[in-house]
């Protein structure tokens, strides 16, 4: 006898990335903390964006569509993480502009049923030289209207 994955419910838009939450990622209290939220979301778009081949190594130089800045982050904390394990992030794009975007990003369980937090970065993609804002790549931007929660 074999045991079933758990079923996970179709999201309409964005992508379900699997996050653990570790024990050192708690506060003294016992939560996940405040300054974690981002983290895992940040953690889960290097994966999502290293499936399409884009990285960062540490070379600006040869960052491309990584070498990007944080313009504004917004974070809304509905419901604690108590405890480590198998979550979420779920994780899809609000705006793709010529040199920004804002993505929007959801922790959640690891079946995407229950929301902890959500949010909003806004990046600008950047030139490694001048960093002046710079166009996104045509590859980054087929990955990323893929992910447009509104593709009208």
């Amino acid at each position: 006898m074999t045991a079933e994955a758990p079923l996970v419910p179709a999201l309409p838009y964005g992508r379900l990335i699997p996050v653990t939450v570790h024990f050192d990622d708690l506060d003294a209290l016992g939560l996940l903390h405040n300054a974690r939220y981002p983290l895992m979301a940040e953690r889960a778009w290097a994966e999502l964006w290293r499936e399409h081949g884009i990285t960062f190594d540490g070379d600006w130089a040869a960052a491309g569509d990584a070498c990007h800045a944080v313009r504004e982050l917004r974070v809304s904390y509905e419901a604690p993480v108590t405890r480590p394990g198998a979550y979420a992030v779920h994780l899809w794009l609000e705006r793709l502009g010529t040199t920004g975007l804002t993505y929007g990003f959801r922790l959640c369980s690891a079946d995407g049923t229950e929301t902890y937090a959500h949010g909003t970065r806004v990046l600008v993609r950047l030139d490694a030289h001048t960093l002046r804002p710079a166009p996104w790549s045509e590859r980054f931007r087929v990955a990323g209207r893929a992910l447009l929660r509104s593709r009208d």
